[in-house]
This record gives C-alpha cells, structure tokens and sequence, in this order.
C-alpha cells in the first residue's frame, strides 16, 4: 500500500539517541518508515515494537526477527509492552495525526477531496464513526465538537444548520456534508474550513485527545532513565499537549515542588521544537504543519 515518506524521519529517529542493543517502540507505524529507519540504527539484539489500530497497516509488516507489530491504539501503550514481557524501553517514536494512506484512499473519507460516505475511523472496527456524529449528536455536543476539535468560530451556527438539514434527511456523504454547510465555505478560504471541520469530525471519531492524554500520561513508566521520547504534531491541540507534558507532567495547572521548591517532572525537554525546512515543505505537503518536541525521562 502506498505511503509517502514519513515527515522529519532523520530528526525524529536522531531524537531517539538509539542505542544499538536498545528496545524502542514506534507507535503509529502506518507505512513502516520510521520503524524501517529504526531497525537500520539496531544491533542484531535490539528490539523494536510497533502499534498501528488501523488493519490496512498490518499489509506493511517488516519481515525482521527484532520486530513486532501490534494491532491496537497506542492508548494501550503499557498494556500490550507488558504482555510481551516488557517493562521498559529505551525510546517511543509518535507521529500523530492521519497517514497519508487513510488520506488518499477515497472509501475511509478522511480526504475533503473526494466524494465519500461520512466515515473517518482510523479503526474500522470502531462504532463511532462521522455519520453518527453528524447525523445523532445533539445540538450542543455538535457545538462543542466542531468549536473545540476545529476551532470554528461559526461553530453554533454550523451545528444549528446541520440539525435542521438533518430533520429533513440524512446526509451520508462527504459532498452532501459540503452543501449543507456551503454558506461557511467562503471562495478564498474553502479549504481552510473544509479541512477544520474535518479535523474536528475526525478527532471526535477516535477520541484522538483522549487517546493522546492516555498515552502521555504513561510514556514516563514505560520509559528507562535517560529514555527518549519523540513526537510529532500536526495542531496546536495535539501539540500544546505535548509541550506541556513534557514540561509540566501535566496537561493543566503546575507540577508540585519538592521540600526544595523544584518541580518535579517526570521529563525534561531536549533541544528545541523542531520544524520542517522549505524542501521537505515541497515535496510534502503535509509537513507543512509537523512539530517535532523531544524529551527525555530524568
């Protein structure tokens, strides 16, 4: 299956400080890049282990004797490590967001440039899907998606708009979603919205927040002292998270003092935030938005 070239690949792995005999997990293997990129930098004994909920990820398996892959959310991060006899690691790698796979094929409705079914789960076992959200949310819940996932403005009236259309029939498809909500779709500024409230759909499907809090919140126990922790973002929700837990250990408020008056956080950060330079921006296009932030376990 077809999967562009992972963003900020050298930077995220370099991020990781790997150690040729270590256990690494990369979890959001979608194309297998960071994870091939991986097992390039491993001795004959170091492990990696890989997540990906999405099935047609599996077809991407690496045939390597040091590798796993495991087909869950990485919200069971700890879980599924433990069950395979693993209490610590050396370093996870996350690339968060959609793949470019679930991107360019049509049927999964991800993309805003094709015609499809309301769909947009990343796990197609999953109940939740955008037809639910957009055809049995209430008024309010609709609201609360698209202001805080897409960060509309016009969030109580596009939910409104869709409540009323709805009334009449079911909108199903990604083009009927798009008439419904014309009125919003200025000329110039088409995309930008299409794509917010798509975002926000799309987050609201798979709990991304939530998974992402989840698995943050676990990274400092599944970590080694000095382990590394390399995520890329491509939102400021998603990002802002990140930033900061690695500074806080927390996703609101301030971390408690020591008898000192130091904080005590479980990460520290390494080096700065990380961006996309203008080459990689032009031959992807979805680097465009990428944060990479590094931390280490204290």
């Amino acid at each position: 299956m077809e999967y562009h070239n992972p963003v900020l690949l050298k930077e995220t792995v370099d991020g990781l400080n790997i150690k040729p005999n270590g256990v690494y997990v990369d979890v959001t293997f979608g194309g297998g890049g960071h994870s091939k990129e991986i097992l390039n930098r491993l001795g004959p004994d170091g492990k990696l282990f890989a997540f990906d909920q999405d099935k047609d990820a599996l077809s991407n398996s690496l045939d390597d004797k040091r590798f796993i892959l495991i087909n869950e959310n990485f919200r069971y991060v700890k879980r599924f490590l433990r069950f395979h006899g693993v209490r610590e690691v050396d370093g996870i790698l996350a690339d968060f967001g959609v793949s470019s796979h679930q991107f360019d094929v049509a049927e999964r409705g991800f993309s805003t440039r094709f015609e499809a079914s309301l769909d947009m789960r990343m796990n197609q076992d999953n109940m939740l899907s955008a037809f639910h959200v957009i055809n049995e949310y209430d008024e309010e819940r609709l609201k609360q998606v698209l202001w805080q996932y897409g960060e509309l403005r016009q969030a109580p009236t596009m939910a409104r708009v869709i409540i009323e259309q709805r009334e009449i029939s079911e909108i199903k498809t990604s083009e009927e979603l798009k008439r419904v909500l014309k009125q919003f779709l200025q000329h110039k500024k088409e995309n930008k919205v299409l794509a917010q409230i798509y975002q926000a759909i799309r987050i609201e499907v798979n709990q991304e927040i939530e998974a992402l809090k989840e698995f943050l919140l676990q990274t400092p126990q599944v970590l080694k002292p000095s382990g590394r922790l390399s995520c890329i973002s491509y939102h400021s929700l998603e990002d802002r998270l990140v930033k900061r837990f690695i500074r806080n250990g927390l996703f609101e408020g301030e971390p408690e003092r020591d008898v000192f008056g130091n904080y005590e956080v479980p990460l520290k950060k390494v080096g700065n935030l990380i961006v996309p330079g203008h080459t990689e921006i032009k031959q992807n296009n979805r680097a465009r938005s990428a944060k990479l932030r590094i931390a280490e376990k204290l």
